[in-house]
């Protein structure tokens, strides 16, 4: 049942992206700035997580997370940079490109992450299957520019 609750919650975390990349954008088109859209995007999620962590009680180590090693702060930047490129491709690709080639760079970058055991990933060897399942999102995402 936790499985199932997991595929539910990542499902549902993929479908708000669109969401989020049209509020964005036209929080970006509104405010004439992509880069202050994506700041208050950010801004707002900080608020929300810091009420979540204060209604939950969690537990967080300060002392551990200064102990991170260095990359591990990189993940703000790499955020940083998917807002705002998103919010600056949706209005100019539209949002099934867009997110058709998010999917496609997500599961191209996981499946080296899977093949490598990159950062904990479990380890999962590139096969001839999931190249061939690559090509095909790949190809769906070409098919989605042409028509």
């Amino acid at each position: 049942m936790d499985k199932i609750i997991w595929i539910a919650m990542a499902f549902l975390a993929g479908a708000f992206l669109p969401l989020q990349a049209g509020l964005n954008s036209k929080l970006a088109k509104t405010g004439g700035s992509p880069v202050h859209a994506s700041m208050i995007s950010f801004a707002v999620g900080v608020v929300a997580l810091i009420v979540y962590i204060f209604l939950t009680s969690q537990n967080v180590s300060w002392k551990g997370i200064r102990e991170a090693p260095a990359y591990a702060w990189a993940g703000g930047v790499l955020g940083a940079f998917y807002v705002t490129v998103i919010v600056l491709a949706f209005p100019k690709i539209g949002p099934g490109l867009t997110f058709g080639l998010v999917v496609a760079g997500q599961l191209l970058i996981s499946m080296l992450m899977e093949h490598f055991q990159v950062l904990g990933a479990q380890p999962q060897p590139v096969s001839i299957g999931r190249i061939l399942g690559m090509l095909l999102i790949i190809g769906g995402v070409v098919v989605m520019k042409k028509f």
